[in-house]
């Protein structure tokens, strides 16, 4: 200035004499300018500077790979992920997700969200990569260079090929072994397994080398994923306590806090037989949490139904094993009157009366009821045959009828949007089951060999595909083609993670995201056909493989007033 130089005056709102920018403002005071930090529009995170328009590295991302919409947890106006979640729910997912959970938007942002420093969530990995090698196997030359390194004492794990050295004849690996057991229980010093880790050498990773090779080259994994189950097996030799034991599949969930891969490891230990399969599955883990706090002896009791209604009994009574969903839903209805009892002062179903479970049952919706009522009449039975209560006080009892619901139309608009679906998935599974109403179940199970000549084969039933279907098949086969060159996975639909194994897609593939349920979208298509074809049972039953009860439920909806108009059948 003019007269100058002058002492920067101080900031008029924080003081300070440096960085002095213009108006009696310093620059991270002031609005305009660059270096001023604020939040970012997308996740909400500290520390964005005008520059970016006020947005972080991952947000950027993430605008330019998913649509705006309403996220479903926080009810933001924002772009939204597959999941329906936006970046900020799904960092909160991710901040308290449990080693082999999935992640619980709702649950982690039903009460408030812990905000964070922009750019700053990127993951330290506890354990480092591997170095890429640039072969799957290595040859003559590098054999010999790393074998003659371990005989001269040099560091072996400075090989490039380590995980290629010869492992001794006769390795083996025992079921049951003795472990001495820890006085403290505490969690490895992550550094001191980094360490370890870099110079594992173990027959457990020479025994696996050749199986990690093999489903490399059948699979089409890439050299870092590779890579990631050679140290995930390294992780495992590090961190158990007896180096010729098998190797449990609950140690191996632990791996994500070393940043070690799950399902790719137990594949490859599935396959050379060193893997000891404990995991719980998904119904045993809900009862757990439904049946906490109940007394040690209907606990008991509970756990040995539920044994016999998973695995079956060869047993008086003789059961078959039921499925897993069955279960649950038996679960839901049983864990309401159990609670009931428990409050009047019950500590065993020896207990319980006839009265006792009337009463229990008259206070629970129809639909719970029915559930409930099916429970203590599979759980007396089984309880009465193991001789661990006097009388089944179930017996002769009558079951409560099933109030079946009506089914109705979908909008056809809806229908016609997600038919023209840009995800080729998304298309071909909304085709085939508002064209043919195949289930969610069959929807999974068909393999790319079931589709001949244009003709979709399920059971004893052979389907000709309609043509909007063969266009979406055509279009979903060249983007599978594209994407996943090397898959060799059976199953017509493959996402991302079952690409490159040989099991089919989880339930909710490919409907996350999508107003439509297969279900809606099934009893839509049968509705119209029963409305079309006035009623003709005989012709649903052979179309989509209803038996006739199934189809009368349709039937019933010929006179509905909701479904008829002047007279006549209306569909949407």
């Amino acid at each position: 200035m003019p007269g100058g130089p002058f002492p920067t005056p101080p900031c008029r709102w924080c003081g300070t004499t440096k960085d002095y920018f213009s108006q009696g403002l310093c620059s991270l005071c002031h609005p305009r300018s660059p270096q001023r930090p604020g939040a970012c529009k997308g996740c909400l995170a500290w520390g964005v500077y005008p520059r970016l328009n006020w947005t972080c590295g991952p947000c950027r991302w993430w605008r330019t790979h998913y649509p705006e919409g309403v996220c479903d947890y926080c009810s933001r106006h924002i772009p939204v992920g597959l999941s329906g979640a936006c970046r900020l729910c799904v960092e909160q997912a991710q901040m308290t997700q449990e080693p082999g959970r999935a992640l619980d938007y709702a649950g982690a942002n039903r009460h408030s969200q812990q905000l964070f420093l922009a750019n700053m969530l990127f993951k330290k990995r506890v354990t480092p990569r591997l170095a890429p090698e640039p072969s799957l196997r290595p040859g003559p030359r590098a054999r010999k260079a790393a074998t003659a390194s371990v005989r001269t004492g040099e560091e072996p794990w400075r090989s490039r090929y380590k995980n290629q050295l010869p492992y001794p004849a006769g390795t083996g690996f025992d079921d049951e072994t003795s472990i001495q057991l820890a006085l403290f229980d505490m969690t490895p010093d992550p550094e001191a397994v980094r360490r370890r880790v870099l110079i594992e050498d173990s027959e457990l990773t020479r025994l696996c080398a050749a199986i990690v090779d093999q489903h490399a080259e059948r699979y089409g994994w890439s050299v870092r994923q590779r890579n990631d189950v050679t140290r995930s097996l390294r992780l495992l030799q590090t961190l158990r306590e007896n180096p010729t034991a098998k190797i449990r599949a609950s140690d191996v969930m632990q791996l994500p806090r070393y940043d070690g891969n799950i399902i790719s490891t137990i594949d490859v230990l599935d396959e050379a037989g060193l893997l000891i399969e404990d995991r719980p599955s998904r119904v045993e883990l809900y009862f757990a949490k439904r049946a906490a706090g109940l007394p040690p002896v209907m606990r008991e009791h509970l756990e040995l139904w539920l044994h016999v209604m998973l695995e079956g009994s060869e047993l008086t009574p003789r059961q078959v094993p039921r499925d897993s969903q069955t279960v649950r839903v038996q679960i839901l209805g049983l864990v309401t009157v159990v609670n009931t009892w428990v409050a009047a002062g019950y500590h065993s179903f020896a207990q319980v009366t006839r009265a006792d479970i009337v009463n229990a049952l008259a206070s629970l919706p129809p639909g719970r009821r029915h559930a409930a009522e099916l429970a203590c009449r599979s759980l007396f039975k089984t309880l009465k045959g193991q001789r661990l209560i006097f009388a089944n006080p179930m017996r002769g009892m009558k079951h409560t009828p099933l109030a079946r619901t009506t089914p109705l139309a979908l909008d056809p608009a809806v229908i016609r949007a997600e038919l023209n679906h840009p995800d080729p998935v998304v298309a071909l599974a909304v085709a085939l089951v508002a064209f043919h109403a195949l289930s969610g179940k069959q929807l999974r199970a068909v393999r790319l060999t079931d589709i001949i000549d244009g003709r979709l084969t399920i059971g004893d039933r052979v389907i000709p595909l309609a043509a909007p279907v063969r266009t979406r098949l055509t279009a979903w086969l060249d983007h599978r083609n594209q994407r996943w060159p090397g898959c060799i996975n059976p199953h017509l639909l493959v996402s991302r993670r079952t690409a490159p194994r040989l099991v089919p897609v989880g339930h909710s593939f490919p409907w996350r995201g999508i107003t439509l349920r297969p279900q809606a979208l099934r009893e839509d298509r049968i509705l119209h056909e029963i409305h079309a074809t006035g009623g003709d049972i005989r012709r649903i039953c052979d179309l989509f493989g209803l038996s006739v009860e199934g189809a009368t439920r349709y039937l019933k909806t010929i006179e509905h007033p909701d479904l008829t108009v002047d007279g006549e059948p209306s569909r949407g």
